[in-house]
């Protein structure tokens, strides 16, 4: 179990890194430049579409929900969970907008206090466990869905769209390219540089905190049963340990690393809305961002994610040949022929994929079924993967087509 934990927490941890390292390739100010290359009307579809999704739509209002579902919701009586969740999601997001407020503080906030104690929490859990740990983690069977290299790759892959870290690493690149300049470097090659480094020290830190959890979760398993719910899994694990006392320690921990995210998140949103759509300025953007945020959230976590995934299913392919696309720029030099090839022929299975994805009104439909029926002739399309095939082919297309206007 823990080998094939190891291959997805690679799949998980390297495309997130990637998506850094394009920021930092293109010299790229955020998710604009990132998609400038295919045109400036497609990049500000897109970056409005990415920030829309993984800001106040369905990323931003599940750092509430999530925070609130795991570590909160324990100490609340059941009958009072919608009351209760009401109050969280408006105290949770004042104080998102309160810390988001100043631009200039939000490196000091989140790196200076926020994040240390959110790792000197996680710390004590992981040190707990090792200490006095449940059973044996080489003793446990991987389950079917990654029981081989294939299926991890598969299920790793696609369960990485529900995290958002790809589409966040883009999104995030104004936010971190803002804090670097801040510090003193205003030359692109420098930002660049410090960007790639930054990018790697933090998602090596992200896959080893994955890894430690995965390595507590199959200990857990001496005990509890197999949970497909991670945030039930390791409230039982913290619950086991200290008791109530250790769910108190995991609500904070829990709230601090959502609330952490919520601020980069209305941040990069507010930042980026700004520079595109200048009649608002950063602090109406970001009161926007925070109060649909808020409203969302109260819709319930399961609602948020039935309708996430499709808007997921359309703009991972898009963002994946977007991040390839600029790691590799050297290669392809921005080329618009190159670009727009492999976003024509990715588009076009990713909206079949997202209909397909929809709630059972849009895809049990005449119309969702007619599409599932085009869509299930591509390659892949069982795997979920139904662009993949397609983009591989615009991506070759139009090198050739590049190459062979350059070479003439």
């Amino acid at each position: 179990m823990v080998a094939g934990s190891c291959r997805i927490l690679n799949y998980g941890v390297l495309l997130p890194l990637f998506s850094v390292l394009a920021v930092a390739f293109m010299h790229a100010n955020g998710v604009y430049d990132i998609g400038l290359p295919v045109g400036s009307s497609f990049a500000l579809i897109f970056l409005t579409l990415v920030h829309l999704t993984i800001g106040p739509l369905f990323g931003t209002p599940r750092t509430a929900t999530v925070s609130y579902t795991v570590g909160i919701a324990p100490f609340i009586p059941k009958q009072y969970n919608q009351i209760g969740l009401f109050v969280f999601t408006a105290i949770f997001f004042i104080f998102a907008y309160i810390i988001s407020y100043k631009e200039s503080d939000i490196l000091t906030t989140l790196g200076k206090i926020l994040n240390p104690i959110f790792l000197l929490l996680l710390f004590l859990i992981f040190l707990i466990a090792f200490l006095f740990p449940m059973g044996d983690p080489n003793s446990v069977a991987a389950v079917k869905s990654y029981s081989s290299a294939s299926a991890s790759f598969i299920n790793g892959f696609l369960e990485g769209y529900n995290t958002m870290d790809a589409l966040a690493g883009l999104a995030f690149g104004v936010t971190i390219i803002t804090a670097i300049k801040q510090m003193g470097k205003k030359e692109d090659k420098s930002v660049a540089i410090v960007t790639a480094k930054s990018g790697i020290f933090s998602m090596s830190a992200i896959g080893l905190i994955y890894l430690l959890l995965i390595v507590i979760g199959a200990m857990s398993l001496g005990r509890f049963k197999l949970s497909s719910d991670g945030g039930v899994a390791f409230s039982q694990i913290v619950q086991s340990y200290a008791g109530i006392f250790g769910q108190a320690i995991l609500a904070a921990l829990i709230v601090l690393t959502c609330i952490t995210t919520a601020v980069g998140l209305v941040a990069a949103f507010a930042q980026d809305f700004h520079a595109h759509y200048s009649k608002l300025s950063y602090h109406q953007w970001l009161a926007i961002s925070c109060m649909a945020a808020f409203l969302v959230a109260n819709c319930g976590l399961e609602t948020i994610i039935s309708w996430s995934k499709p808007a997921l299913m359309l703009l991972y392919p898009i963002a994946i040949v977007l991040i390839i696309l600029s790691v590799f720029t050297n290669i392809f030099k921005k080329n618009k022929i190159v670009y727009r090839t492999s976003i024509i022929f990715t588009l076009i299975p990713a909206i079949f994929d997202m209909i397909v994805s929809m709630p059972t009104v849009v895809s049990r439909s005449a119309f969702g079924m007619g599409v599932a029926h085009i869509r299930n002739m591509l390659p892949l399309a069982d795997q979920g993967l139904s662009w993949l095939v397609p983009m591989l082919v615009g991506l070759i297309v139009g090198t050739i087509i590049f190459k062979f206007k350059t070479n003439k």
